[in-house]
């Protein structure tokens, strides 16, 4: 299987960039991945609702180019729904068994994904209501998928 992380903006912390490095290379054994950034807008101090819709739009356009219409998109935000571990392993194991060979997870910017992002949806998936930096969340994330990787192989990993 193929799993693409579409992200909004690039991971500046060393740590982060790290954490990333280690569950790309964990996860090699189980699924290839690729991770594509696109750039992020500024958002000024005070920004209105427009500009912040303008943004999010400016945004979502530059994600749409890498959306695949042959893949499953399941893009990350605060009002979807929430899984446990075994729940997103049990979801990406019956995928492959349906013959969906490429999942794409989205994750957004400051502001979230634009309308037209979300359009494309085939699922939304929340980590929980809190907010987190978009680059902290791109290591939870491959956290996850590296651990439903090892849930659907029955392999040991740490609770």
């Amino acid at each position: 299987m193929k799993i693409t992380i579409l992200a909004v903006g690039k991971v500046k912390e060393a740590f982060y960039r790290q954490a990333i490095g280690e569950f790309e290379k964990r996860l090699r054994r189980y699924c290839k991945l690729e991770i594509i950034e696109v750039a992020d807008e500024k958002t000024p101090d005070h920004a209105s609702e427009t500009e912040e819709q303008m943004i999010r739009e400016k945004e979502g356009e530059r994600l749409l180019k890498y959306i695949k219409e042959d893949a499953w998109v399941c893009v990350l935000a605060i009002d979807g729904t929430m899984l446990d571990s075994i729940e997103l392993a049990e979801r990406v194991e019956k995928l492959g068994v349906q013959g969906v060979s490429h999942i794409q997870f989205v994750i957004g910017g400051s502001l979230g994904l634009s309308r037209a992002v979300l359009q494309y949806a085939n699922f939304k998936l929340s980590f929980s209501k809190m907010t987190f930096p978009h680059q902290l969340m791109r290591v939870i994330l491959l956290e996850q998928v590296y651990r439903s990787y090892r849930i659907m192989m029955k392999e040991p990993y740490h609770k």
